[in-house]
């Protein structure tokens, strides 16, 4: 017996088509990003979900590094149903592939940031839209570095318990103050830029407005949306979401835990609520598995990843309708 006469394929994610779902058991085959096939080959593709295994630049709790191992075996409850809330199937309208983890030599940490910049510069050239699996927060430097050298300077939607702009006195650099050096290289649009859910204290805003963790309860889901695209507006925009926005109950398993977060409804909804954004690229970052329990962190930031991609997908059937 073959597994075609059980009506359905398994291991989706070396067999499969880069369009249309999959239908598999949750609990088995390879694991891929929501079952698409894994592959280096950019023809034909419109986006792309990688790994990003880092977590060195942390100043708490390790184990970021086993993050997108954790989002992909989340995501696979999504495999062949039609995603909430559009009701498709996003792989219909937008083909989709996984490409596997960025190549880290962790013995050379030196080379760390260039690695990144150079993989992702790899995958943007394509024309295909990047989502990122992180690791720390750290490595949202050197993917904001290659999204500008194609997009030019990006509005940056930042939700997080951190503004992340401690000082990179002496050239150091960290999860905690990627936002200062993007910021000196000209990375970051920061007039256009926004932080959403802070919950710390740093240095010095940068010149980015910043939605607190109190103000954010008090305005709301529908007042985040409109914050956040009033200051956005029509600029090129890059998204990061560090998972820690959400307050501890919803995400227990990631390094540097703050009190007093959103609901994974709550940021869900926000992200849902800003589709329609000239987004340029994403990432989900700070899923530290080993702290987690019954993957609660994983699943928010798998489902996290899945909205973007819904959003995307919802823009390019709009599209092709025209």
């Amino acid at each position: 017996m073959t597994d075609t006469d059980h009506g359905y394929k398994t291991d989706h994610a070396f067999r499969g088509n880069l369009l249309g779902g999959a239908n598999e058991p949750t609990f088995s085959g390879a694991l891929s990003f929501m079952r698409r096939r894994y592959s280096r080959d950019l023809k034909g593709v419109d986006a792309v979900v990688w790994g990003v295994p880092f977590d060195c630049a942390t100043s708490n709790r390790p184990g970021a590094r086993f993050g997108p191992q954790a989002i992909r075996r989340a995501s696979a409850i999504f495999d062949g149903d039609p995603q909430y809330p559009s009701g498709r199937d996003p792989f219909e309208d937008m083909a989709v592939v996984d490409w596997g983890d960025c190549a880290i030599n962790h013995a050379r940490l030196d080379l760390v940031p260039g690695a990144i910049e150079a993989e992702a510069r790899t995958i943007i050239a394509s024309g295909a839209h990047l989502v990122t699996l992180g690791g720390d927060h750290f490595i949202t430097l050197p993917l904001l570095r290659a999204h500008v050298a194609k997009h030019g300077p990006l509005a940056m939607v930042q939700f997080d318990a951190h503004q992340d702009t401690w000082p990179d006195d002496g050239g150091a650099l960290s999860h905690g103050n990627f936002v200062v050096r993007a910021t000196k290289e000209g990375l970051i649009d920061t007039a256009h830029s926004i932080q959403i859910g802070i919950r710390t204290i740093a240095p010095e805003t940068c010149g980015i407005e910043i939605i607190d963790g109190y103000t954010a309860q008090e305005i709301g889901v529908k007042g985040m949306v409109d914050a956040i695209k009033r200051r956005v507006g029509a600029s090129p925009a890059y998204l990061t979401v560090d998972i820690d926005v959400l307050d501890p109950a919803f995400a227990p398993g990631t390094g540097t835990p703050v009190s007093g977060g959103l609901s994974s409804a709550q940021l869900l909804m926000t992200i849902n609520g800003i589709a329609e954004l000239d987004w340029r690229g994403m990432d989900v970052v700070e899923v530290a598995p080993a702290y987690d329990h019954a993957d609660i962190t994983a699943i928010a930031a798998s489902t996290v990843a899945q909205h973007h991609l819904q959003g995307l997908a919802k823009k390019r059937r709009e599209l092709n309708r025209k």
